[in-house]
């Protein structure tokens, strides 16, 4: 199924969060959501892998370091067949309904860790994505980028309990991020970067204006303007 073809056929929009480690995309999704339920959209929240029964499952066994090591090709499909089962289950479903899909990572993920951080070669990543997505393709990516894969790990790991994939070292994380650069660059506009260097509403800020040709309404000033995004520095100080 070509992109145009999947994207016609579907009413509602779906939009995807992608980056490194401790990038902040849990965060910035839920403000992102509860905006948008405010000005009348029905939106899902997902997370990859999981979503489905199936899918939390196989999470649990991706990420759980007692699996470890786990063949890179294996690690690839066990990521692929949550996909499939989510896309079948919840995404496509909710998309035909009209809904606001949002999601953290999709297929860009795979081709970032699987590809430039494992090292298999993205040709078959790609095919594996677009089998497992059945076609289906982000109308938005947002690229969520801290200053580094240093600092991205320490964000993600302070609180300990750091998962298979968090346990893996600075290089591994730094060949993945420049993975979602080179992708950026490659996919015609659909990439948009977010810097999360700096306090949190300006982060939002930037995604609401990343999304503003997506969906238009993001872009009223009068609605969203500095005290609006502020309220999310009072919580991260509060």
């Amino acid at each position: 199924m070509n992109e145009a073809a999947s994207r016609a056929e579907v009413p509602g929009v779906f939009i995807t969060f992608e980056g490194g480690e401790g990038a902040g995309k849990s965060t910035h999704i839920r403000f992102l959501a509860r905006t948008l339920e405010g000005l009348g959209y029905s939106v899902l929240m997902l997370r990859e892998p999981g979503g489905t029964e199936l899918g939390e499952a196989l999470r649990a066994l991706v990420l759980d370091p007692a699996y470890g090591p786990v063949s890179p090709r294996c690690e690839m499909l066990i990521y692929e067949a949550a996909r499939a089962q989510l896309v079948d289950e919840v995404i496509r479903p909710a998309l035909l309904e009209g809904k606001i899909v949002l999601c953290d990572r999709f297929t860009d993920s795979t081709e970032a860790y699987q590809g430039f951080g494992r090292g298999i070669d993205r040709e078959q990543v790609r095919t594996a994505n677009a089998f497992a997505a059945d076609g289906l393709v982000p109308e938005a990516t947002l690229l969520l980028r801290c200053e580094g894969a240093a600092v991205g790990l320490d964000r993600a790991t302070h609180h300990g309990d750091a998962d298979r994939l968090e346990q893996e070292g600075v290089d591994f994380h730094t060949r993945v991020n420049r993975g979602f650069d080179q992708m950026m660059g490659e996919s015609g506009g659909r990439i948009r970067l977010v810097d999360t260097s700096g306090p949190k509403s300006m982060t939002a800020a930037q995604v609401f204006a990343a999304l503003a040709d997506v969906l238009p309404e993001l872009s009223d000033h009068s609605r969203f303007d500095e005290d609006y995004f502020s309220t999310l520095d009072v919580k991260a100080h509060g």
